[in-house]
């Protein structure tokens, strides 16, 4: 295959050979590894600096291409371009790989063969998108493995610890990507980690984890609840603090953004469809038993600063996490109980369906039939001197907690019995622990849950209140 620019000649992924003078070819860049230095053995005291990325020419082949050189010159050289570009090279190394000294920490490719860079006799350069043909720009988007060849997150989950450290394929649809996060390690070293939440039709929040910067930035370009991914090569482990299997993106994963495959055709058509039925909006992040450290939450709000704060983050993706010294200034417990009482189903936690006490979700998706299980349900309105929060989400464990019982000793309360309790509380000023996110499908534009409420201590509140607390 030859690709065309600017009357240059390229000589194909599959014709290339060590003994070819000066080739030059093109490529879109479907794979790329962080920069790292090196101990120069040479030169005692200084350091070499490397990067790898892989290149795609036709549907079956694509390289493995490497740059060595001063820190200048790779990093230059690195950040000219990303996944999902094409460039030229000119006058690369071919040589022959070791297999199996390659394929362990860099992915795996059909060629025999592998590319080196020199500063001083290779050249890269980006192509405008406009000068490239579709057929190649379209190569991002097919997967380097079998398209039929991966895991569902239901069967890593049902699979467990059988695959801790296996290395295997994922096709699935991007639910949140996290901000980035920074820290230094004890030996003074640099590092970031972003964690991404997948979903498909059998797992409702399943954690990817990246630690190098160029997963982190192709991640950040995602869109949740439209992107579908299919993770070549990631690693499987068992996560021993959330007792729960996650993803990694590793030096030998290339992800492909929004596959061309009927796999991930009907994988998309799913997520179309629970974004219409809401599905996902009504699974809060306890249900879906997501750990959050109440310790770490530290900013205290008024309700006035929280929709100002509100405002200022619009569109934004990422929750704001907080504290609220209020009153429960509205909670109907003394009311019909169907509205604020549910059956969930204990496999996905979906409201299940009253006449048929069925799950609609779990009886499309799976062969085996869930049960069920009662958790309220409530929707509360919080006031402080500054305003009012209204329909706030009260719900499950944390709505437990806070009426002092569980729905089963609460359906046995009289009448007069839940009259007190709810004056009981609605007198009180309580300390909550809240998590904000954006929700356009709701009236208020806003989704409020409540992760904790508690009668507030008054000398920690009036120093709140006084602002003396931290915000």
């Amino acid at each position: 295959m030859a690709y065309s620019i600017s009357a240059q000649n390229f000589v194909a992924l599959s014709d290339l050979h060590p003994n070819l003078a000066r080739p030059s070819i093109i490529g879109v860049v479907i794979g790329k590894t962080d920069v790292k230095g090196f101990p120069d053995r040479k030169n005692i005291g200084s350091e070499r600096y490397t990067f790898g990325f892989t290149i795609r020419d036709s549907p079956a082949c694509f390289i493995n291409v490497n740059s060595w050189g001063r820190e200048e010159y790779v990093r230059s050289l690195s950040e000219s371009f990303r996944v999902g570009d094409c460039v030229t090279i000119e006058n690369p190394l071919v040589q022959t790989k070791e297999l199996e000294k390659e394929e362990k920490f860099n992915p795996t490719t059909p060629s025999c063969y592998k590319l080196l860079l020199s500063e001083s006799h290779s050249v890269v350069k980006i192509c405008y998108r406009y000068e490239v043909d579709t057929k190649l720009l379209s190569l991002s988007h097919l997967p380097v493995k079998d398209p039929q060849d991966y895991y569902s997150l239901g069967d890593i989950v049902a699979n467990g610890q059988s695959l801790d450290g296996r290395i295997i394929n994922v096709l699935a649809a991007v639910k949140s990507v996290g901000e980035p996060k920074y820290f230094t390690t004890s030996d003074k070293r640099k590092g970031q980690r972003c964690e991404v939440k997948l979903y498909d039709e059998t797992e409702f929040s399943f954690a990817m984890i990246c630690w190098d910067n160029e997963s982190i930035q192709l991640a950040q370009s995602w869109m949740p609840r439209e992107t579908v991914i299919f993770a070549s090569d990631v690693r499987i482990n068992f996560d021993k603090f959330r007792n729960c299997m996650t993803a990694t993106v590793i030096s030998k994963t290339i992800i492909t953004t929004n596959p061309d495959t009927p796999e991930s055709n009907i994988l998309y058509n799913f997520v179309k469809e629970s974004a219409a039925m809401g599905t996902l909006n009504d699974i809060t992040d306890d249900q879906l038993q997501e750990s959050i450290n109440l310790q770490t939450i530290v900013d205290i709000y008024t309700v006035e600063q929280l929709k100002v704060k509100a405002l200022q983050n619009e569109g934004k993706l990422e929750p704001i996490y907080g504290i609220i010294y209020a009153y429960i200034s509205t909670l109907n417990i003394d009311n019909d109980t169907s509205k604020f009482i549910r059956n969930r189903c204990s496999g996905c936690h979906y409201v299940v369906n009253e006449m048929s006490d069925t799950c609609t979700f779990c009886s499309d998706s799976s062969s085996n039939a869930k049960s069920v299980f009662t958790s309220f349900d409530l929707l509360v309105d919080l006031t402080d001197h500054t305003g009012t929060l209204n329909s706030c989400n009260l719900s499950d464990v944390v709505a437990e907690e806070t009426l002092s019982c569980t729905v089963h000793e609460f359906l046995t309360l009289t009448e007069e019995q839940k009259t007190a309790l709810k004056w009981h509380l609605l007198l009180e000023r309580s300390k909550m622990y809240f998590k904000l996110v954006f929700s356009p499908s709701l009236r208020t534009g806003l989704r409020v849950n409540l992760l904790s409420c508690k009668l507030a201590d008054p000398v920690e509140a009036s120093q709140s209140l006084s602002g003396k607390g931290r915000k």
